[in-house]
Order: structure tokens, then sequence, then C-alpha cells
């Protein structure tokens, strides 16, 4: 796809809203109906074009050094009256719009996984509110849980929750249950191992690849499997919540048989039932696949995967491809700068999120379709993103013509170096405080 295309399904993106923005409105027929300083059709790419900077600097870089561009406080005022769901949509129609479709051995490849991201504190808001600990500023904390296209390297859906009320398998459940994609493989990893997980995504029609737990709890933990490092079993697993004492017969089959409480969600069985009444089952297909992956690790998966078509090899390779999501949400708060934020409030947070992930997906695509001619060197190429965000974020405004942007993302490039390891760093980045940022 061209980088002309891309923008121009952005734009018409942006217009289509524009067309109906009564519908975005928090006071459908009063806001967004004058002539303003900052009218519609321009904060929706204004808070496009967002980086890090103060507002002033942002309103300056957008509008340039002109003394009639609106103030920050205009623009703050403009923004309570837009809708939070007005990016999500905005999000969904461009990313739908520029959806090519690729397939992997006839599958999309999906991953979801979950990032958090802080934003400032504020102790009315209990559902994401964390005080301060041990000399710690207290903050707040958003979930956000997203499907990531793996071949195309693009955000497909997302939603976000409150720390204290995130639920990941909700999420997933939600995200699946919801998708036009006919045809899928969704990677993720251990928070995401669930009987009722599992059930949605098979009775989509979809495949699954996840990591589970290898140890006493989670769904290895009650079957039988070799004590070695490497194996591939199939399961054909009846699951019930009735507890009759013929079922209880059956469930010393544990292989084949598994009782699920009442406590926990499975949303393809009767959450009552009166005493007499029959058992009701539901069955699932998978494997659990085991394999080393150093002298003293090893990981365990289960996938509804045709063995014969993706045996033990094929499973490895999957699920490092899962890694891209990991890339995709750094890239996400520090290249495209989602953590620093123009607003406190949950709701015009959200603005921004989605906002982000608009812009990350548009300059994804640009990149990818620019070709590097390799040349006989050590290392293979490719554009380096950082740069690219930049030189995209000007294609956006208007400011470089195709061919300029073309030649500018070939220019700066870095190597490819498969293989490399560095070891991953769990400590969680605060929000950039509206006082420190870069002139």
């Amino acid at each position: 796809m061209s980088p002309k295309t891309v923008k121009k399904a952005l734009k018409d993106a942006i217009q289509a809203m524009t067309d109906y923005k009564w519908l975005f409105s928090a006071r459908p027929g009063k806001d967004n109906t004058r002539n303003r300083k900052f009218p519609f059709q321009k904060v929706i790419p204004f808070i496009l074009a967002f980086r890090g900077g103060t507002l002033n600097h942002e309103i300056m870089d957008f509008f340039g050094l002109d003394p009639s561009a609106g103030t920050s406080s205009a623009f703050i005022q403009r923004r309570s009256t837009i809708l939070p769901e007005a990016f999500e949509s905005l999000f969904h129609d461009f990313s739908r719009s520029v959806d090519e479709n690729k397939l992997y051995r006839g599958l999309r490849l999906l991953a979801v996984d979950g990032s958090d991201l802080q934003i400032a504190a504020n102790p009315k808001d209990p559902d994401s509110y964390y005080p301060g600990v041990n000399g710690q500023r207290a903050y707040n904390l958003l979930h956000i849980n997203a499907m990531y296209d793996l071949n195309q390297h693009i955000y497909v859906d997302a939603l976000v929750q409150k720390s204290r009320k995130a639920d990941e398998s909700a999420a997933l459940t939600a995200m699946v249950d919801r998708s036009a994609i006919e045809s899928a493989l969704l990677l993720a990893d251990r928070g995401y191992e669930s009987y009722n997980n599992l059930a949605h995504i098979q009775e989509k029609g979809w495949n699954f690849l996840i990591r589970i737990k290898d140890g006493t709890a989670g769904i290895a933990s009650g079957l039988a499997l070799p004590a070695t490092d490497e194996f591939d079993v199939p399961f054909r697993l009846k699951l019930t919540n009735k507890q009759s004492n013929e079922v209880k017969e059956l469930l010393k089959d544990k292989n084949h048989y598994r009782h699920i409480t009442n406590t926990i969600r499975f949303d393809y069985l009767p959450r009552t039932s009166r005493k007499y009444d029959p058992a009701v089952f539901f069955e699932l297909h998978f494997r659990i696949v085991r394999f080393p992956i150093s002298d003293t690790a090893r990981e365990t998966i289960i996938t509804n995967l045709d063995a014969s078509a993706f045996p033990l090899h094929d499973i490895k390779r999957l699920y490092a491809m899962r890694w891209g999501i990991e890339t995709s949400f750094r890239n996400l708060k520090h290249t495209l700068g989602l953590l620093h934020l123009h607003a406190k409030k949950v709701e015009f947070v959200l603005l921004e999120i989605f906002a982000k992930l608009t812009m990350y997906n548009f300059c994804e695509l640009i990149t990818q379709s620019v070709v590097i001619r390799q040349t006989q060197k050590t290392h293979t190429y490719k554009v380096n993103f950082s740069d690219a965000v930049h030189i995209c974020r000007q294609f956006f405004l208007g400011d470089v013509p195709p061919p300029i942007l073309e030649a500018m993302l070939m220019r700066y490039i870095s190597p490819i170096r498969p293989g490399r390891k560095d070891t991953r760093k769990l400590t969680q980045k605060s929000s950039a405080s509206f006082t420190y940022r870069v002139a």
C-alpha cells in the first residue's frame, strides 16, 4: 500500500467523522456547531499530530508561528466537547480501511497482550488510583488490552480498562467475539491461560497458541503428561460443571474429563442446574507441546493447530513471533510518545491513547511501503522506526511530498541483528509531568 493511499485513508476517516461530528459531540446540536479557532476538523488532526511537548509547543508546531492561532485554553475547551468514543471510532475505521488481510499459511497472525499506562494521580477515581508507597508518588493506572497483527504490524483492536478493574481474559473474549476476521491464529502469553478463553477462540473458528504454566497450577497440572522435556500430546477434553455420581466416575479419567467449578467463568455451560438435570459437556480440542529453550528452561504451549501441518518446530517459531506485540508497546509509548500525555482526566487520556494507536498504524504502514535496496553487507537493513515516525508525522501534516518522504525514509536505516537478547526491564514507566517537557 503506497504512502499516498495510506494518507488518503486516514484523511477520509477524519472527514467521515467531521460529516457526522454531532455523533461524537458531548452535547449534540450545541457543541461543535459554530466557527471557532479550534473547529472539530482541526482538533482531530491536531491531537493525532501530538508529539511530547507542552500544549503551547504543540500548537506552534501544528499551526506555525501564527499569532492568530488558538490558545491552549481554547483547545482544552474544544477538547471537552468531544466524546472519548470519537478517536476509538477513528482508530477502527482507519484500521479497517487499510487492512490488507495478509495471511500466514491461510491464517491471520494476531497477538494479544496488555500494557499498563501511568497517568496523573486522581484520588477520586478509586478504580485506577494507587497511593504512593516507600516515597513513591501516587498515580493512577490504566491497562491497555490490544490485538496486534504480526504480519501487517498494526493494531486491529484495543480495549482500555482501569487497572483495579482490569480483566485481561474478559478483554480478550470481547475482542475475539466482535472481530470480523474469519480465520486467525491468536498468540498469547501465560496471563491468558483459561478454558473460557480457549472456548471463545474455538467457537469463533480461530486457532490459538498460548504459553501456559508448567507447574502445580493451570491447565497442564490437571492432565497426565509425560515427564520429559519435549513432547506433543493431543487432547479432546470434555468440560462440565455437574458433579453427579455418574460424572464423578467420568472425572477419574482426567485426560478426557474436567470439572469446572461455578466460581470460574465459563460461558458455554449453564450457570445453574437442578439436581436431576442431565450433565452438559463442552468439548475442547487441543495439543499440549513442551520443548526446551535452553539447558535449564522449557516452554509449554497449548494450541489447536493441526499437528501434521504445524509440527513442533513450527510451534517454536510461531510463539517467538509473539514478541512483535511487546516491541509495538515500546514504540507506542516511547517513539510515538504515549508516555507524554496532555491530559489528566481519563476521558481525555482515552482520546490520546486511540490517537496514538491510529498514528502507530499510519507510520508502520508507510514505513513498510519503502523497499530498502539490500547491498552486499554483513546485515540486512530496515527503516529506523524512530526516525520514520518524525518523517511520517510531517507527511501527515502535508509538509512532505511522497517522493521526498520515500527518499528520507531510505536515508535513515538501521541493521537487523537477529538473535540479539537483552535482559527485560520490568520497571513501570511513569507519565511525563506537564512541567518537564522538551522545548
